[in-house]
């Protein structure tokens, strides 16, 4: 089955435009271009335009896109990453969704605004069973605090250094980076950078970073929710073992 590039531009909520500027610097070729010069597109096109929209969705530029699909192996690899991320961000979707239903619920029926149900899904208190059963009840409440005091324009700066963080992961591990290599350890270097930057922990109050750093890699790779920050499993492993090289803990696994 083909699909000429309107109906493609329409079931992906993108246009004709965009699919021909794909076409011309050798993102996304048309599987065929008819007598009439019309572009045709199969499902491998399809396959390979789904991936091109979650990457740009994940914040990649066109340029590592592309070197993103020359490097992965199978469609079906590529996708399990992407769905990784996808439900994490339908996790926090939903979170959000319910948390304004039930604002608007509230205000309709006269009812007591209660604070503490209207923000789920907005910040980062997902993760307060973690880091209090790793690392104390005071650590969790330090960095919490932070966080809520931090202005505005600092959270945006904080959350574009952690995107590009794990951006930059998941292309590595995209194209089989080694542990070892001097470009993961530069940027496991900027991770351990940006933990440092938190209070409350081990790498923002001089204590263990070495069974900090490395406990957070094991988390990474067994806990989905933070794989997907680095593209799935994959990527995740690839953190824990850099991280690991890193602080000296042992060498890759």
């Amino acid at each position: 089955m083909e699909w000429s590039i309107q109906q493609i531009a329409k079931l992906a909520g993108t246009t004709s435009r965009t699919l021909r500027h794909y076409d011309d610097i050798g993102l996304l070729s048309p599987s065929r271009i008819g007598t009439n010069g019309y572009r045709q597109y199969d499902q491998s096109a399809l396959l390979r335009l789904q991936r091109i929209l979650l990457l740009r969705d994940l914040g990649l530029g066109l340029a590592q896109i592309a070197e993103v699909l020359a490097r992965e192996t199978t469609e079906e690899h590529a996708l399990q990453s992407h769905l990784a991320w996808l439900r994490q961000e339908q996790n926090r979707l939903a979170r959000q969704i319910a948390s304004v239903e039930t604002t608007i619920d509230t205000l309709r029926g006269g009812e007591q605004l209660m604070a503490e149900k209207m923000f789920d899904g907005f910040d980062h208190t997902q993760y307060q069973d973690e880091v209090t059963e790793r690392w104390g009840a005071d650590a969790y409440a330090r960095s919490d605090r932070w966080w809520r005091d931090m202005p505005e324009g600092e959270k945006a700066d904080w959350k574009k250094v952690t995107a590009d963080l794990g951006r930059d992961w998941t292309d590595a591990a995209s194209r089989g980076v080694a542990p070892d290599s001097d470009e993961a350890q530069a940027l496991a270097a900027r991770h351990v950078a940006w933990l440092r930057g938190i209070p409350g922990t081990p790498a923002g109050d001089g204590g263990d970073l070495t069974g900090y750093v490395t406990g957070l890699g094991d988390m990474y790779v067994a806990d989905p929710r933070f794989a997907a920050n680095y593209g799935g499993a994959e990527g995740a492993a690839l953190v824990r073992d850099a991280l690991r090289r890193y602080v000296g803990a042992d060498t890759p696994r």
